[in-house]
């Protein structure tokens, strides 16, 4: 495991009620109700809020990567994250899928983009061995 050097931020939420509840951040920017997948609930579901998360650090990671490879970026990159709640017989699991655009980049480019970007972005490293992830250039 790579030790941590220097913590550069800290998300700081408080949940109460678990999947049928709700979710409050410490500065209240986030305040939000929670329901489970495909229920009628009024809220957002945790992997949702992964999805969100992961695809929003993976744009940054793209910009990182192509200040790397001296490549210049697009202004409308995106990712269409996709994240499941699963099960292998009794136990719950997480496979995902990330969908990548980066229009106006040649494909070769933008191949090497995304390959840097998953290595770069903190949920990929996190998920890298510890669930299955598909990453697509589209």
């Amino acid at each position: 495991m790579i030790q941590i050097d220097k913590v550069l931020y800290t998300g700081k939420v408080r949940t109460t009620g678990g999947r049928d509840g709700e979710a409050h951040s410490d500065d209240g920017r986030l305040s939000l109700k929670l329901s489970p997948p495909e229920s009628k609930g009024a809220g957002t579901n945790p992997e949702q809020l992964f999805a969100a998360g992961w695809s929003a650090c993976y744009i940054g990671a793209l910009g990182r990567a192509a200040s790397k490879l001296n490549v210049a970026l697009p202004s409308a990159p995106s990712v269409d994250a996709e994240v499941d709640l699963a099960m292998a017989g009794d136990a719950f699991l997480l496979q995902a899928r990330l969908r990548v655009h980066i229009p106006g980049v040649d494909g070769e480019v933008a191949r090497a983009l995304v390959e840097a970007a998953h290595g770069i972005c903190p949920y990929s490293k996190a998920t890298r061995g510890n669930i299955h992830v598909d990453t697509v250039l589209v």
